[in-house]
């Protein structure tokens, strides 16, 4: 049975999670880099993307809805662990991309933040994936 302590960082967790999908879904890019750790990361389409490359990541990427599921979360004191389910539709053409995130949180001193968010797709053949090489390219120093 879970604690009060238990259920409040459980609904902290959700209540992120949920910011995250709103956000990046309003194209709010300072709501959406506010739910990650400074040092946080996105890993899909076979790369793993910091922080500052977000809002070109973001910019590149189709625009739509994103329809994320209840998280199964670990928690282990000040870190947990989560799976979470999402359905993108493209605004456009309402196609859909199926799949789920695999993340790492962090209680910080604002809260709970993501520190790492893992894309898989899941392919019309049933092959789980990380996605094709995306369009984003990172700019050069």
């Amino acid at each position: 049975m879970a604690t009060d302590d238990t259920t409040t960082d459980l609904v902290e967790i959700q209540q992120l999670l949920a910011r995250y999908a709103v956000t990046i879904t309003q194209g709010d890019m300072d709501g959406l880099l506010a739910v990650f750790t400074s040092d946080g990361t996105y890993s899909a389409f076979g790369d793993t993307y910091p922080l500052a490359d977000f809002p070109a990541l973001v910019a590149a990427a189709p625009k739509g809805l994103f329809l994320t599921g209840t998280p199964v979360i670990d928690l282990d004191g000040d870190t947990a662990t989560g799976t979470q389910p999402l359905c993108f539709v493209d605004h456009a053409t309402h196609d859909m991309r199926i799949g789920y995130y695999n993340d790492t949180y962090v209680r910080t001193a604002e809260g709970w933040r993501l520190r790492t968010r893992a894309m898989t797709f899941i392919r019309r053949s049933g092959a789980h994936d990380s996605g094709r090489p995306h369009a984003f390219e990172r700019p050069t120093v």
